[in-house]
């Protein structure tokens, strides 16, 4: 699995959109910090209303990577924004305050430099860590923030969604989940589905297969005997998150009786659609009926539909999906 993180790119050009379809706001955001053992925990707030009037909230926990939310490139008249979270916010609902939290050591935004992820990132990178930050700044929204919550919608995009899956099972008060763009089995298993797929293409043969095949299973062998390290890279990311982030998420999901939204693409290059088809056999195996599972056929990792020759377009469709998740919502009410 390419888990590589994704950027949105916005370009404007004297305040007017000229490349992309929204302005994502980063100066709206309200700030908060937590302080929780001897550690800081920032997270941001957008709210059309004043928090004391509204009594709902999103969570959005993004995917893998060391980037700010934000880089803003500020040059003469022209502004661009790669961005980590692909909501328009003008799409957010005015009951809800949609809520973000930066990772561990990383900055909100910069402007006009380039960035480095300092030590400390690679030390906390990991699948508890960032369940433990998100679920910290749910009970701080709730106690300190926002009064009389009604519901927590929860949205974990590809690693994100193995956050929100093991998030789920912890935290009670989460009304909601929507896990986007996730494999059902650990990732490790998602680069043996590629191999495979290499095969079936014909873009490789047997023989292939087998050495691609057998160094792998000696990458895992070697990050499971060194999976505290921060110096050993592979995929660009460190022994250390690739340990990490190695759980199932199946596993989390079925402990999860709290309603669940599943959305895959089909055409997903970053996590193989066969991985996310685990989910919904594994739920009817075990009776449970909690899951809505949504299955895109021409729809990539961000819910991008795929040009099929050189005279279409790429066109996003995450608006389309975050539309039909808030449908569901109001459909599968739990409070």
């Amino acid at each position: 699995m390419k888990k590589n993180f994704i950027n949105f790119l916005f370009v404007f050009l004297c305040a007017n959109l000229t490349f992309g379809q929204f302005y994502p706001k980063p100066d709206e955001y309200k700030h908060f910090s937590i302080k929780k053992n001897n550690d800081t925990i920032n997270y941001h707030i957008y709210s059309k209303k004043n928090l004391y009037e509204v009594h709902n909230f999103i969570l959005f926990i993004h995917g893998s990577g060391s980037q700010p939310l934000f880089t803003i490139n500020q040059d003469g008249k022209s502004t661009s924004i790669a961005s980590q979270i692909p909501f328009n916010l003008d799409e957010i609902p005015e009951k809800y305050a949609f809520v973000v939290v930066s990772k561990k050591c990383i900055p909100f935004s910069i402007t006009n430099e380039e960035f480095k992820a300092p030590k400390c990132f690679f030390e906390n990178e990991g699948l508890n860590y960032r369940v433990w930050q998100n679920d910290a700044v749910i009970n701080d929204i709730i106690s300190r923030r926002i009064k009389n919550v009604k519901k927590i919608l929860t949205i974990g995009h590809s690693e994100g969604s193995d956050v929100v899956a093991k998030l789920g099972t912890i935290n009670k008060k989460i009304t909601h989940i929507g896990f986007w763009s996730g494999g059902g089995n650990t990732q490790f298993y998602d680069f043996a589905l590629f191999i495979r797929k290499q095969v079936s293409e014909n873009k490789i043969d047997e023989k292939t297969a087998k050495v691609k095949m057998d160094s792998l299973f000696n990458e895992i062998k070697n990050i499971q005997a060194n999976a505290n390290s921060i110096t050993n890279i592979w995929q660009g990311n460190t022994y250390r998150r690739w340990s990490q982030f190695s759980e199932p998420a199946i596993d989390n999901l079925l402990k999860i009786d709290k309603p669940l939204f599943v959305a895959l693409g089909a055409k997903d290059e970053s996590v193989p659609v066969e991985s996310g088809l685990l989910i919904p056999i594994e739920f009817l195996n075990h009776r449970k009926t909690n899951l809505t599972f949504k299955l895109y056929p021409d729809y990539d990792h961000s819910f991008n539909k795929v040009p099929m020759n050189e005279n279409e377009n790429w066109e996003s469709h995450w608006t389309d999906v975050f539309k039909e998740f808030l449908s569901w919502v109001e459909d599968n009410n739990t409070r």
